[in-house]
């Protein structure tokens, strides 16, 4: 049996135990003893990967506009503007 050293997405840790199944996508989540958040390894929609959220605040700061990311990154427009709706992470 092979095994996956997992690390958080948004803590990196490697203290990660698997949680539960996505009930959309039946994709296997897993649960950071750290920080208590729950991600998936591998994303469905490239909405909900972290590493596009911040390419997202990457490209607005370098002056990229909304529908220049849109078009590079190929996400929604309002996937752009919700990102930039949401509270900065600590």
């Amino acid at each position: 049996m092979a095994t996956i050293n997992l690390m958080c997405v948004h803590c990196e840790s490697e203290k990660v135990v698997k949680c539960s199944l996505h009930p959309d996508t039946g994709k296997q989540r897993y649960l950071c003893k750290e920080c208590g958040r729950r991600f998936v390894n591998g994303y469905t929609w490239r909405a909900n990967d972290p590493t596009i959220k911040a390419l997202i605040i990457s490209m607005s700061h370098n002056g990229s506009g909304t529908r220049d990311i849109e078009r590079v990154l190929k996400v929604a427009r309002q996937t752009v503007s919700n990102t930039f709706k949401k509270k900065p992470q600590k």
